[in-house]
């Protein structure tokens, strides 16, 4: 495995595991088989739902002495209906006690935008037409800053987001006493963000790649939750040149995709149900790709174009100040 230093002295896993869109039932097998193949650095959130079976194969693992806490990196996420300064520590609180943990390595706002919460604060409020109710006053500055008071009250040792743009990024950067150490974001061969790349790199912030792979499956999951269809959603394991240099370097598809994101030091969160693939995902570090292959790679990006999570299926969300894809 390979490490990234992060701007707090935290050493993140360059490869870890997602979580979202597996189903609780296989998310204790799936973390099993994950740790038992090396991986270290696991990804999920609070609306993910898999935060007590994420717990629960780890607390197994620490307390049977087959890995110490500290050799663990866990990320989870502030929901996007907690999105506001007084819900920070509330909702950290439940994911702690959901994981069974005293801390997570990495606490994300989840989204620059902000939902009303639900009666029992379990899920966004939607409207009767349908559209998700906004919260319009939300200040992502005041909410960095409880973001800040939960790594000096010991609940996280970094802060980070996800899904912000290049001047959300800035603005939390400009204000912060704790500074952001990770920007999580899709990030593929058909969306390469290589401008936000950069100036997170300014910034010493680490950028975590979500979808790596372009997240295969996901258009049928957003059909049957959210009743929403991309249109020509992208097959990217299966373009051409990610088919000829899988067979060039006698490694899958994913693999190849993976190994052009870590070779530029991108941590990447590669989701999995299958065991094949889960240990193919991590299996990374015994070949690179030539210049000329990653040139390759490079030159399939499509920019903005190119990108498949718009969080349009949150209907009206567009209408948030906040909303980062205008």
């Amino acid at each position: 495995m390979k490490y990234i230093l992060l701007s707090n002295g935290s050493e993140l896993p360059i490869v870890g595991l997602g979580t979202w869109k597996t189903e609780p039932e296989e998310v204790e097998n799936v973390v099993e088989i994950a740790l038992n193949s090396g991986y270290r650095h696991i990804d999920t959130a609070f609306n993910y739902n898999t935060e007590e079976p994420v717990g629960k194969v780890v607390n197994r693992w620490i307390s049977s002495g087959k890995v110490r806490r500290e050799e663990l990196f866990i990320t989870t996420k502030l929901p996007v209906w907690g999105n506001r300064p007084n819900d920070v520590e509330k909702y950290l609180k439940l994911s702690l006690s959901r994981l069974n943990l005293d801390y997570v390595d990495l606490y994300l706002m989840h989204m620059p935008f902000s939902f009303h919460s639900n009666k029992d604060n379990s899920a966004p409020l939607v409207k009767e037409d349908g559209t998700f109710s906004l919260d319009i006053e939300s200040d992502i500055t005041a909410t960095w800053k409880q973001m800040e008071k939960q790594v000096k009250n010991g609940l996280t040792k970094g802060i980070g987001m996800s899904n912000f743009n290049e001047q959300q990024v800035k603005k939390i950067h400009n204000v912060a006493e704790i500074k952001p150490v990770v920007l999580q974001v899709e990030l593929h061969a058909y969306l390469q963000q290589k401008e936000l790349r950069k100036a997170c790199n300014q910034m010493e912030i680490t950028v975590t790649a979500f979808a790596p792979l372009g997240s295969p499956g996901t258009n049928q999951h957003f059909t049957k939750k959210y009743n929403f269809a991309f249109d020509n959603y992208p097959d990217i394991l299966g373009l051409p040149i990610v088919q000829e240099l899988s067979k060039k370097y006698k490694k899958t598809p994913g693999q190849i995709l993976l190994k052009h994101l870590i070779q530029q030091n991108i941590s990447v969160i590669p989701k999995s149900s299958n065991p094949e693939r889960l240990r193919a995902n991590i299996d990374l570090f015994d070949f690179n790709l030539s210049e000329e292959d990653m040139q390759q790679l490079d030159d399939l990006d499509r920019e903005e174009s190119g990108r498949i999570f718009n969080f349009l299926f949150f209907k009206g969300v567009e209408k948030h100040p906040e909303y980062p894809f205008k």
